[in-house]
Formats: C-alpha cells, sequence, structure tokens
C-alpha cells in the first residue's frame, strides 16, 4: 500500500511507467497470496494437486516479475524478453502432469525433477541481466553503484538461500522479492532527478552536488563545448540538434574511465570532473575523445585544468578549464571560417 501511495504522489514520472509499475506491485501481491495458500496447505498429503499447480505457478511467476521489470523501467528493452519467462511458465505447467521439473510426493514433499534447477537458472539469467542492464546505464557513480548493489543482493539471496535453507526461506520469497522491486524504484527516482532528460548524462543539480561532496579528490576539470550546434538548429532543425548532442554526449560518456563524472551543464556544454586522475590520465581522456568524435560528423572544442593544489578552488579550475576552451573554440572557427 505504502508503494502505492508513493507512486501516486510522484508527479515526475510518466502515466506509462506508473501503470507499468502498479502491474508489477499487483504481481507481486498475488505471488504473496499464492505462495502463502501453498505453504498453508503444505502440512499432509490431501491437497498434493492443488500444491502441485501452486508450485508451478510460483516458479513461474518470479522469472516473469523480472522479465516484466526490464521490459517496464529499463530503456530500450523489447517485447521479446518476457519470452523465455513464459517458456519457463509452460515447463512448469508440464511438469504438474509429468514431474519434469517437480513433484510432490505421497508424503507431502516437494521433489525436483530432471529439470529441477531450471527455474533457478531462469531467475538467475534474468538477475544477472537486469544487474547488468542498470550498471550499464547507469553513470557509474557510488549513489547509483549502492541501489544496484542492494538489489542484486537481494535477488541472489532470494535465488540461492530457498537451495540452503529450504522451504521456510521460501515462504519469505516474495518480501524479498517486493524489496528488490522497491530498490529499483528508488533508484529510477535517482536516475530521474540526477540525469539529464536528453543525453542520459548528469545534469547540472548533480554536477553542484557531486564537487561539493568530492571537492579534496578532485584532479583535474574537463569543459567541453559543441561547435556548430546553433548552425544546425537553423538549417536542419531542433530535433536534428538534439540527435548532435546526443551523439556527443554518447561519444564523451563512452570514453570516460569510473573516477571521471560526465555532466551536461547546459545547452551544448558538458564538463568532465576528474577524481584522482593523474596528468597523463588526464591527457589521455582528451585525446580518446577527439578521435572519437572526428568519426562522427560533428566538433567540439575542449580545455582543461588539472591541478594538485589543494587550497585552489574549484571554481578557479572552472574558469581557467573555460578559458582554454574558449580559445580552442575561437580557433576552429578561424580556421573553418565559420559563423558562430
Amino acid at each position: 500500500m505504502a508503494f502505492v501511495i508513493m507512486l501516486i504522489i510522484t508527479v515526475f514520472l510518466d502515466k506509462q511507467t506508473i501503470k507499468k509499475m502498479y502491474l508489477l506491485i499487483g504481481a507481486v501481491f498475488i505471488l504473496s497470496i499464492i505462495v502463502f495458500i501453498e505453504f498453508y496447505f503444505s502440512d499432509g498429503n490431501q491437497y498434493t494437486t492443488l500444491r502441485t499447480v501452486l508450485v508451478a505457478i510460483r516458479y513461474s511467476a518470479t522469472p516473469i516479475i523480472i522479465s516484466l521489470i526490464i521490459f517496464a523501467l529499463v530503456k530500450r528493452a523489447r517485447w521479446y524478453v518476457v519470452l523465455p519467462a513464459f517458456a519457463l511458465a509452460i515447463i512448469n505447467i508440464v511438469s504438474i502432469f509429468t514431474g519434469i521439473v517437480f513433484s510432490i510426493d505421497a508424503d507431502g514433499n516437494l521433489k525436483r525433477g530432471v529439470l529441477g534447477y531450471l527455474p533457478y537458472i531462469g531467475v538467475g539469467v534474468y538477475s544477472a541481466l537486469l544487474v547488468y542492464i542498470l550498471i550499464k546505464q547507469s553513470n557509474k557513480q557510488i549513489t547509483e553503484i549502492i541501489p544496484i548493489i542492494f538489489l542484486a543482493f537481494s535477488l541472489l539471496t532470494g535465488l540461492v538461500f530457498p537451495l540452503i535453507i529450504g522451504k521456510e526461506y521460501s515462504k519469505i520469497f516474495c518480501t524479498t522479492i517486493a524489496i528488490a522491486l522497491f530498490v529499483y524504484y528508488v533508484f529510477l527516482i535517482l536516475q530521474l532527478t540526477k540525469k539529464d532528460a536528453l543525453t542520459g548524462l548528469l545534469n547540472r543539480q548533480a554536477y553542484y552536488a557531486f564537487i561539493d561532496y568530492n571537492y579534496r579528490d578532485i584532479t583535474a576539470i574537463i569543459s567541453i563545448d559543441m561547435n556548430g550546434l546553433k548552425r544546425i538548429n537553423d538549417t536542419e532543425g531542433h530535433l536534428a540538434g538534439d540527435e548532435a548532442i546526443t551523439t556527443v554526449a554518447t561519444t564523451i560518456f563512452k570514453e570516460a574511465k569510473l573516477k571521471q563524472a560526465v555532466f551536461r551543464i547546459g545547452g551544448d556544454e558538458f564538463m568532465i570532473v576528474c577524481k584522482k586522475t593523474s596528468e597523463e590520465e588526464l591527457l589521455k581522456l582528451i585525446e580518446n575523445i577527439r578521435n572519437s568524435m572526428s568519426q562522427t560528423k560533428y566538433s567540439v572544442s575542449i580545455g582543461y585544468n588539472y591541478s594538485t593544489v589543494i587550497d585552489k578552488s574549484i571554481n578557479q579550475m572552472v574558469k581557467e578549464s573555460d578559458e582554454m576552451m574558449y580559445a580552442d573554440k575561437a580557433a576552429y572557427y578561424a580556421r573553418t571560417g565559420e559563423k558562430r
């Protein structure tokens, strides 16, 4: 109920995402009821048929829920990501009659069949895929990595503990799934509040928070400004301009390492804040960005400032970095003859 209330008051989530979240919450709620009924009738053997059906549903629901999380909340996920989950569900249904995945013996004990570990493998693959996608889409900052780690831990315990502890853990399995879903919701909110909507880079608000928290470890600032955006907007339209900005952002982000945070400060202005980065690493990063940009039809002007002086302010580093970038931009327009 608390989860639903939070979704209602989250005004900056689009309606489609909220509807999908409602679907996931409903699925977890139904799964919890099924698990409760299954274990309620687990003593004795008079409800063998009912328990067999409920186990099939429980084994099928978990990979379906995780696949729906991927489909509903992960960008660029395709609908067919849920197909393997439904294939596993069919196998579990077949097992009701054949026992190839599980069966319940005369004493009411759950037994694994020849494919007894298949439900765990399916959940494991989906869980690993979800965590991989989240890490891939994150900006690799600690505030994003920690929720992903917690989510991975929740999914891992739900996968491993039933094999170690047995049915006693299965009774709280739905709670684990619900916690995992809630953690992902928190992660999603963090993404929305910290990320630039167009490029997926960290936004200006995140930039100020980052330098305030990490100022002692910052050794370099890189200022990057796209060349010729106004011309693209005027001649090709703003959609083309957005595509240009997105391409530049993606190119920059691919070259940055874990300790180098990339921000879109505004418009066509980007900044890379480097923590504990040597001057050699800094120059190599700039070289890689220039080389990668040369493979596109766009260009950027770059300036930087490197300093290990503790009492040198971040504002001063940014000022000197910007001055170098503006000089590089002036040289570009002088060289190409293009109007600014």
